[in-house]
């Protein structure tokens, strides 16, 4: 069986979540988890609710509670109730505005002798070989011509 956790909170915890529950604006999903764990308080100043009632009271799943409560007594008070930190940063854009200009210029420069027109994968391979990038898809050429709302026929 799981390892249960039990929430019990000093006067001060207690006093800190009643303010973040009652005063001021704060993100729905802190002030939920402050009064979740008020509830869940199994400390002498707590009412010391059972899991499933307190899920029904607040429309919160009983697993969401023991991951809750797990976080609060393993990570901290901070760590329960706040969102956690980004630990991988997001990803940087390879091919922003620079990209889509170079694009809308070929594109709409007279197609290569021997064709009537561009196909994605002609435009991907004269980015390239231009030295306009490093290496494209022309996946990624279609997608940034339907964004640019550009068609190629």
């Amino acid at each position: 069986m799981a390892p249960r956790y039990r929430v019990t909170l000093v006067k001060e915890e207690r006093e800190y979540l009643e303010e973040i529950s009652t005063k001021g604006k704060r993100a729905a999903r802190t002030v939920l988890y402050a009064r979740a764990l008020l509830l869940l308080d199994a400390g002498e100043f707590g009412p010391k609710w059972i899991v499933a009632k307190v899920g029904e009271a607040l429309g919160v799943t009983t697993r969401s509670l023991e991951h809750l409560k797990k976080r609060f007594v393993e990570e901290g008070l901070s760590a329960a109730i706040e969102r956690k930190t980004r630990v991988k940063p997001p990803k940087e854009i390879r091919f922003g505005g620079e990209f889509e200009a170079q694009l809308l210029a070929l594109a709409c420069s007279k197609a290569p002798e021997g064709r009537e027109r561009w196909t994605v994968r002609l435009l991907a391979e004269k980015m390239v070989e231009l030295k306009m990038v490093e290496t494209v898809s022309p996946m990624t050429v279609c997608n940034t011509l339907k964004k640019m709302n550009l068609s190629l026929t």
